[in-house]
Order: structure tokens, then sequence, then C-alpha cells
């Protein structure tokens, strides 16, 4: 941990104190190399807060309100948010280039500019961000149960909702049970799935998965080989849907997901891959005689804007699970504890607390 120098709002700005940011394994991913980013970096991307300053141009907030930072921002004029693909925003090509979208720096490591992770840059206790990266929300939601819903609960139930459009009386397979999967599942059962098999090899977030998230069926792919346990689990069938959700999509797991499928079967890769992976372990013919599909999603398919309030009215009215996705809390000087957690597979979501909004 270090003192930083952070600018002032531009004019489509906002500042916002932080409350909690949650430790995903997409902020790993900088310093594996997997997701390439110039140092130095301010990490974090899922994270709520209250607004304390507005830029001269910001009219969707004011100072006071409490937000949500979506990790891709959303102009609403772009193409692709114009056709409904604004997890696709053209602003989103900025989100690992460091600077802010004007080209300048708001985090300053003496004279030297300090990027933000997806623009955001949560392991930090106040930021800037752009004003197509705020969603207000209601002030009843406590803001540390808000933070999740900046990335890991719409990217997994996305991925089940959103894109694999999982409907009643379906099976579906989730690979890999921690922040992400673990949404997936909540996703898939929520939509009506009639069979929901997670594949985790730790014992106590497969024990979670069924009690608590939705999940029929668990297997611990270091004792069983998981494909044969999801045909097992679909009367020989195979998987409608499999959502590949793993901290590291390695091509051994993906080429299980692939082989899970049954017919006319759709995958929905969310995690990414190691640098440099370049093709899919499938046969093309197998894609075509049996019609099944490959789909990838980033940001689980969602529209920030819409679909983080929908997210927390599930929340608020029973049907989805958030307070029990947080494992363990820190503070922001513990944060590599909660990585080190993380990388062990002790935990869904650790919790950075910021303050105490």
């Amino acid at each position: 941990m270090q003192e930083v120098d952070l600018d002032p709002p531009g004019q489509h700005e906002v500042r916002v104190r932080l409350a909690a940011t949650g430790l995903c394994h997409s902020d790993y991913h900088l310093v594996t190399g997997d997701l390439p980013m110039p140092y130095p970096v301010i990490g974090g991307h899922e994270g709520a807060g209250v607004v304390e300053e507005v830029g001269a141009e910001v009219t969707a907030v004011e100072p006071g309100d409490h937000v949500v930072l979506s990790f891709i921002p959303a102009c609403g004029h772009c193409r692709s948010c114009a056709v409904g693909h604004s997890n696709l925003c053209d602003l989103g090509a900025n989100i690992l280039a460091g600077p802010q979208l004007d080209g300048t720096y708001r985090f300053h490591v003496g004279a030297q500019g300090a990027g933000q992770m997806c623009l955001l840059g949560t392991f930090a206790e106040h930021t800037v961000v752009p004003d197509v990266s705020v969603v207000k929300i209601d002030k009843s939601v406590p803001l540390r149960t808000a933070a999740l819903i900046g990335c890991g609960v719409p990217t997994g139930y996305g991925a089940a909702v959103n894109k694999a459009k999982v409907r009643p009386g379906e099976s579906v397979v989730v690979w890999g049970a921690g922040g992400i999967g673990m949404n997936a599942i909540q996703g898939a059962a929520t939509s009506g799935a009639r069979v929901v098999v997670a594949v985790e090899p730790d014992e106590a977030k497969r024990k979670l998965a069924c009690e608590v998230f939705g999940a029929t069926h668990v297997v611990d792919p270091n004792t069983v080989d998981p494909v044969d346990a999801v045909f097992e689990a679909t009367w020989n069938r195979g998987a409608d849907v499999s959502i590949a959700t793993p901290g590291v999509l390695t091509e051994a797991i993906l080429a299980q997901a692939l082989r899970a499928l049954g017919k006319a079967g759709r995958a929905v890769l969310v995690a990414v891959p190691p640098a440099g992976a370049d093709h899919l372990p499938i046969a093309p013919f197998d894609v075509v005689m049996f019609e099944r599909q490959i789909l990838g999603t980033v940001y689980g398919s969602c529209n920030p804007f819409s679909d983080i309030p929908q997210l927390i009215d599930l929340y608020q009215s029973g049907k989805l699970k958030l307070d029990e996705l947080v494992t363990n809390t820190y503070s922001l000087d513990q944060i590599n504890d909660g990585y080190e957690a993380m990388l062990a597979g002790r935990n869904i979501r650790g919790l950075v607390i910021l303050s105490d909004d």
C-alpha cells in the first residue's frame, strides 16, 4: 500500500468514496499477464460507494448518491449500445488501456500517471470514474452487498439468464463454484432448470452450491470424471447448457465443458483463458452434426443500467442470494491475504471493506 495523488473529476466524471470492493480473479490476471495492462495501475473493478463530487456536465448522479460501479462503461450511443449490447460498448476498448477516456490520468504516483483497472481502480479509498460507469441505486441497499453487483453477480447470473437463456426443464452444468460460478448456478436455478450440476473441487463450496445456491448435483472433479457424472445426472443425454467459470479457463477444463454437452447443447465461455490460448478443443464435425453452440460472454451480456437495478430487486425480494457469497472480509492492507485465500480456493468472494457507509 502507498499514498497516491488523485485529481478532481473532469467534466464527465464522478469522484466516489468507496465503501467496499470485491476480490475478483480478473485483477489477478493483471499479475499473471493474462490481461495485459501497463503499470503502474490501481487494481479493482468491482465496487460500490457514495458520490462525493461530480463534473460540470454530469446529470445522472449528484453528491450523496449511492452507486455501483460498472466495469464496462455504457455510453448509450454507439452501435453496440443501440442494438442492445451495451456490455460491448465501444468505450470498453479503453478498460485495459490505463488512462481515463480522455487519455489522461487521475491517479498519480509522484510525477507518473497510474492507470485504473477497467477505468475504475476500486482498490483505493476514493476514485474518479466516468459518469457512464456509475449506476445509481437505492440507499436502502447496503453498499457492502451492492459492491458484488459490479462484476461477479451479473457476469455469472447473466451467463445463464442472458446468454445461455436457460429454459425451464433444461439441464445445466457449471464448471467452478466461485464468485462467478455460484451466480451462474443461481441464474440456472431461478430460470427453472431441472438439473443443475456444480463441478467444484472444494468441499465447502460444493456444500453451499447445493444447500444455498440451487445446485441439484455436485461433482468433485478430483475423484470422478466430471463428464461421466454430467451424463449420469442427465439420463445419459448430456447437458443442455455448459457454463465455464473457473479462475482460469485451461484447455483441459474447456475440453470437459464441451464434451459434457448433449445434442443442441450450448457452451457458454465466461472465464479468461491463459495468455496465448488460440484454439478450441472440439471437433467441428460434432458442432455441425449435433448442432452444438459455443458462446462467449463478457459481463454476463448485461445492460448495467437495467440489470443492476433488477438484480437488486431480486435480492430485496429474497430471490437472489448475495450476502451468502461473501466468505471473508478484509481491510485494504489485508488484500494480499484475500487473494491468497482466493487462489487456494477458500473464498467464494472476498470483500475489502473501505469505509463504514
